[in-house]
């Protein structure tokens, strides 16, 4: 169950919006700092760790470049969106970024409403308006990755690859 504030935005969100290109080669918590900068300067001042970004209809098109990476550095809670890109969607499963798509969700709440997400039986509700929708199940196999960070961690956790050093970590870190 996750519940955070929630932040409007449009349809045909592009990858270009999220994560700027002359970010992309940067660290993800510096790329952090550039999220949304050409369509809402600012916001990243605003937005806090756990909220939610509510969206209309092919969030996420464009590029395959690593934007929900950079939603994850920001720590976004959650997408929900009337419909999400394939690729972005395949990429926030591989970056660890819980992302739905919910038809009519755009309708559903107002900007800075609170939002209600259960990954158990895929309900989204606004909890001011006590409305609620269902969103488009996800394997559990997909939602359980995005929960563990992503491919790499789950890959770890599960002793396929070697876990990563105290300084791989401190470096990573360091990137991010």
């Amino acid at each position: 169950m996750l519940k955070g504030k929630v932040w409007i935005f449009g349809d045909d969100i592009n990858t270009d919006l999220i994560l700027p290109t002359p970010y992309i080669y940067m660290p993800a918590r510096e790329q952090a700092r550039h999220v949304f900068e050409a369509n809402r300067p600012g916001w990243i001042n605003e937005m806090n760790a756990g909220d939610v970004i509510v969206a209309g209809r092919n969030f996420g098109m464009g590029s395959s470049r690593p934007a929900p990476l950079a939603l994850k550095a920001l720590s976004v809670g959650c997408v929900l969106a009337d419909s999400v890109n394939a690729l972005f969607f395949r990429n926030c499963v591989s970056f660890g970024l819980l992302a739905l798509e919910c038809p009519g969700v755009s309708q559903l709440f107002g900007e800075g409403e609170l939002a209600q997400v259960s990954f158990d039986d895929f309900t989204v509700a606004n909890c001011s308006s006590g409305k609620s929708l269902k969103a488009v199940p996800v394997p559990e196999s997909l939602i359980s990755m995005m929960q563990r960070g992503g491919i790499m961690p789950l890959l770890e956790s599960e002793g396929f690859i070697a876990p990563r050093t105290a300084a791989e970590e401190l470096q990573q870190s360091a990137q991010q």
